[in-house]
């Protein structure tokens, strides 16, 4: 399970929950301009734009998480498991596996608009990375510094949405997310007048009242209109850093804690949180187990090389002793 958003100030942000019940040996990994993309279809692309996020690097092959381009594009992939359809190769179409469609659309385009195109002509196929590896049934969110959109592979065929809220979850599909928002349309930030009823008098004892019916569970739909909540009526700050540490704050209101959500005897937690700034591609990340923020920079490597760069994640805490 995970969570996904957009975040826009004096700077464009995009920013994910990791939710798993283990780790996968993730790295922040920087696909340069000229590494050599080899695709399931027999394609191969040899010139590109530069890539940074998080992955797991299987045979020398970025398997991305979430990623954003030199020019800001941003994806992330969630899980949509008993909803995502892959289908067989189509002659007529450009024909990818899940695991290509960011690779694919970041190596390609700059804007959601240049990958709304793409994805007109994609078709998104079964064929597995390697054997042993199946396919992760997902759906995507894909943003710039204007608008986001969220693709999902339906056995009705492939949808796109527009997504101005900015936010992804899990199941169920991105439709039900936006129609269940409605059920909580007297949810608010302020205080309020009590509406129970005229014949009684009923006392405002705390504050944050007007938040009362927030969903607090883990469940996609709770925290798909929780975060929407958050982020929505979040203070937008006018520095970087303080924006990059609102989005933290923004992830942990959805966050998963050891414990508190149990599958096949395995707990789920939030292996990392992540935040990319789009327009200086500084990719800042904390992990469970530790609560740093690190950041990676694109442009700080040589980005027009051929091989992978990858940065093995600090998962050990760093505390700063004051005395």
């Amino acid at each position: 399970m995970c969570t996904a958003l957009t975040f826009y100030a004096n700077h464009h942000y995009f920013g994910r929950n990791l939710d798993l019940d283990r780790r996968y040996d993730e790295s922040v990994v920087i696909t340069p301009r000229n590494y050599i993309f080899r695709y399931k279809s027999g394609e191969i692309h040899r010139r590109h734009f530069a890539i940074i996020g998080m992955a797991t690097i299987i045979d020398d092959y970025p398997l991305y998480y979430d990623a954003t381009n030199e020019h800001g594009l941003s994806i992330a992939a969630l899980n949509f498991v008993g909803n995502a359809y892959y289908s067989s190769s189509k002659s007529n179409a450009i024909n990818l596996a899940p695991y290509e469609i960011i690779v694919y659309l970041l190596a390609n385009c700059k804007t959601v608009d240049e990958a709304e195109k793409e994805l007109r002509n994609i078709n998104i196929t079964n064929i597995c990375f390697k054997e042993g590896i199946n396919n992760s049934e997902l759906h995507w969110i894909i943003s710039d510094k204007n608008r986001s959109i969220t693709v999902e592979s339906l056995k009705s065929g492939l949808t796109i949405y527009s997504n101005e809220i900015g936010v992804l979850t899990n199941n169920p599909p991105f439709e039900f997310h936006l129609m269940n928002l409605n059920n909580y349309l007297n949810i608010t930030n302020e205080d309020y007048t009590p509406r129970f009823s005229d014949k009684i008098e009923m006392l405002k004892y705390s504050k944050g009242m007007g938040g009362i019916g927030l969903p607090g569970d883990n469940s996609s739909m709770s925290r798909f209109v929780r975060c929407a909540f958050t982020k929505l009526n979040s203070v937008v700050p006018n520095s970087e850093m303080d924006c990059v540490a609102q989005i933290f704050h923004i992830l942990t209101s959805v966050s998963q804690v050891e414990g508190s959500v149990i599958s096949n005897h395995k707990y789920e937690r939030t292996q990392y949180m992540s935040c990319c700034d789009m327009d200086s591609c500084a990719y800042y990340y904390k992990t469970y187990n530790n609560s740093q923020i690190n950041v990676v920079y694109l442009f700080n490597e040589n980005i027009d090389c051929d091989k992978l760069i990858s940065y093995k994640m600090m998962d050990i805490q760093n505390i700063n002793y004051i005395n």
